[in-house]
């Protein structure tokens, strides 16, 4: 039986569709969650998609963070269940407290889309793990809202600890301390980045690639590597 992984839809949440597409390609099931619910439905893993979770207000993420469906999110994710945030679900897991620092206003003050060049840094992660290490890789990147932050003893442990999960590479899009564009907790089931992996996973609609235009794939391992830990688990 194929993995259940589970998307969550806040009001505000724009790609939450392309998240449990992503899912299918890549061999589970995708399984629509709602924010107001306290039913996490049994599936084996979360993606907190990207958007404007209730429209940003106080902070992007602060309101999605303790929404009904966080309870069991947080819950679950203490409990090792693997959980991924995309751009605003970056967001929503810093503001959740499942990672650590946070996220500000681009440093040029602008919204910025591009193919982004990241470098895959921690490849022992539930989402990771098909990479290779130091592998750069192209993902789409929409944000407003990405400069990475953290106090310096914080910088130090992620880090010392290896729990930076990717670094943006050739440019630095919005200001990120030590060019971070994802991390990882401690465990490995949580893994949160600005760009975004779900819009890399079929090629003729991701980035351009030299092969081709819009052939680019590079985000499908993100779901592969979760379906292949969750599979393994159940072995």
């Amino acid at each position: 039986m194929a993995p259940r992984i589970g998307v969550v839809t806040f009001p505000g949440s724009l790609d939450d569709r392309d998240a449990q597409r992503a899912i299918g390609i890549a061999g589970a099931e995708p399984v629509a969650l709602w924010h107001a619910d306290h039913d996490l439905q049994s599936v084996d893993a979360i993606v907190l998609p990207g958007g404007f979770s209730y429209g940003d207000y106080l902070r992007p993420g602060a309101i999605a963070a303790v929404s009904p469906i966080m309870t069991e999110v947080i819950a679950a994710a203490h409990r090792g269940m693997p959980v991924l945030g995309i751009c605003n679900g970056f967001q929503v897991l810093v503001e959740a407290h499942l990672l650590p620092g946070g996220l500000i206003r681009n440093a040029h003050q602008q919204f910025i889309r591009r193919d982004q060049r990241l470098v895959v840094e921690n490849v022992d992660t539930a989402w990771t793990h098909l990479y290779s290490p130091g592998e750069e890789i192209v993902i789409p990147l929409k944000n407003g809202d990405g400069g990475y932050v953290a106090n310096d003893e914080t910088l130090k442990r992620l880090e010392g600890e290896g729990l930076i999960a990717f670094r943006y590479a050739e440019v630095n899009p919005n200001g990120s301390l030590n060019d971070i564009a994802g991390l990882s907790n401690e465990r490995g089931n949580v893994v949160g980045l600005m760009p975004h992996p779900e819009h890399a996973v079929e090629a003729g609609f991701g980035p351009d690639t030299p092969e081709a235009m819009s052939s680019g794939t590079d985000g499908l391992r993100f779901f592969q590597s979760a379906i292949e830990a969750l599979t393994a688990r159940v072995s």
